[in-house]
């Protein structure tokens, strides 16, 4: 009976033995594997073959079920790299993660209703002020709507006298106009006193947040006094935050929104996606590159990173993750998926960068192969091959 290169029971066990503890799916892992035959049937079966076949060289077979339960993750190839450029960056707000607050009137500061390190939501009152010229706002939009008011009651009367013969039309037409001037007046100091903060009749406001966030500082007191465009507070939203790296001009040319960026954290390593480049007017400027996460977590708002991606000269051929990338028996290989599971095939590799390795010979770019813990399959070749030597 011909035998083919399986799972090494006792391997296939310990691969396992982490997922049974995750849940039913780990026990039907465990539960569905071959028994044993019989001792005298395995004999039986060599006596009728006579001798066993040799298993495929280099093949690992194994079911979808296995694959996911070892955790073997299956990637496509991708398109070529080039040099590797390493930058410096921080991680900060982005522009609708940040707000700071101003008094848009002078005035005095009546209550602060916040703290530092509070969560606050849109639109809630960050303080109170009591101010002159907002008390003047509002008597002007007050007096403007009065005004509006008496002019269209003007309008309608001439509009009636008119009907009635007793005035001239043309006497009508002027009180209408003189209506939507007054009417055009009013909605003007409307304006106004809202962009004050709608203050009421004393002048009294309130000093709202735009944005959804933490209180990052607060800059006034109550009793104190707050000029015009003075800050009342800083508002920061956690998160709404995006990497900044400074990188030479020269990479400019080579990284534009959408490129693969991997970034170093300290608390550990996180994908990311360049999401826009600014460049200075002259040669010896630098780039300044945004990116986001695309999985991960950032650390907090000032924290410093360190950011990789590819430039340079790209090639045309193609690449693989470099943990795909395993060495068996002094060759370098990648696992090829097949219909029954791997096949170790001989690659010839180029430059590293970004966390993928150049496949300059041995693949066409088709293939779909083991990514992550491939590993796995390397150590399973090392036991096949040990158990047929003895």
């Amino acid at each position: 009976m011909k035998r083919t290169t399986g799972l090494n029971k006792t391997w296939l066990t310990a691969g396992t033995a982490a997922v049974v503890l995750l849940g039913g799916a780990g026990l039907y892992v465990l539960n569905s594997q071959p028994k044993p035959a019989p001792a005298e049937a395995v004999e039986d079966s060599h006596a009728d073959d006579g001798a066993e076949a040799t298993p495929e060289e280099g093949v690992v077979e194994l079911s979808p079920a296995q694959i996911e339960a070892v955790g073997i993750t299956v990637v496509a190839m991708s398109g070529g790299g080039g040099g590797e450029v390493r930058m410096s960056g921080r991680v900060e707000p982005m522009v609708d993660g940040r707000a700071a607050v101003a008094a848009s009137v002078a005035g005095r500061v009546e209550r602060v209703l916040v703290a530092p390190g509070q969560s606050v939501r849109v639109g809630q009152t960050l303080a109170i002020l009591i101010s002159g010229d907002a008390a003047a706002l509002r008597a002007d939009a007050d007096a403007a709507q009065a005004t509006a008011v008496a002019a269209q009651q003007a309008h309608r009367r001439e509009e009636d006298l008119a009907n009635q013969g007793v005035v001239a039309r043309r006497d009508a037409e002027v009180a209408h106009a003189q209506a939507l001037g007054a009417e055009a007046a009013a909605r003007a100091a409307r304006a106004r006193s809202a962009a004050a903060g709608s203050p009421d009749a004393m002048g009294r406001l309130r000093v709202a947040s735009p944005i959804s966030g933490v209180v990052a500082s607060v800059q006034v007191g109550p009793g104190g006094f707050a000029a015009q465009g003075g800050v009342i507070a800083e508002i920061t939203n956690p998160a709404r935050v995006e990497m900044v790296f400074n990188a030479p001009p020269a990479v400019a040319a080579h990284v534009r929104a959408g490129s693969a960026i991997r970034v170093t954290t300290p608390a550990g390593e996180v994908e990311a996606v360049v999401i826009g480049v600014a460049t200075g007017g002259g040669v010896e400027s630098a780039t300044v590159i945004h990116a986001r996460p695309t999985n991960g977590v950032l650390p907090p708002a000032g924290s410093a990173v360190t950011g990789t991606v590819l430039a340079g000269e790209t090639v045309g051929g193609i690449t693989a993750p470099s943990d795909a990338v395993q060495t068996v028996e002094g060759a370098t290989v990648v696992f090829v998926r097949t219909a029954t599971g791997f096949r170790a095939v001989p690659v010839l590799v180029g430059r590293q960068a970004a966390g993928r390795t150049e496949i300059v010979r041995g693949l066409t770019g088709a293939e779909r192969i083991a990514g992550a813990n491939a590993f796995l399959l390397k150590a399973e070749l090392a036991k096949s091959d040990a158990e047929h030597g003895h």
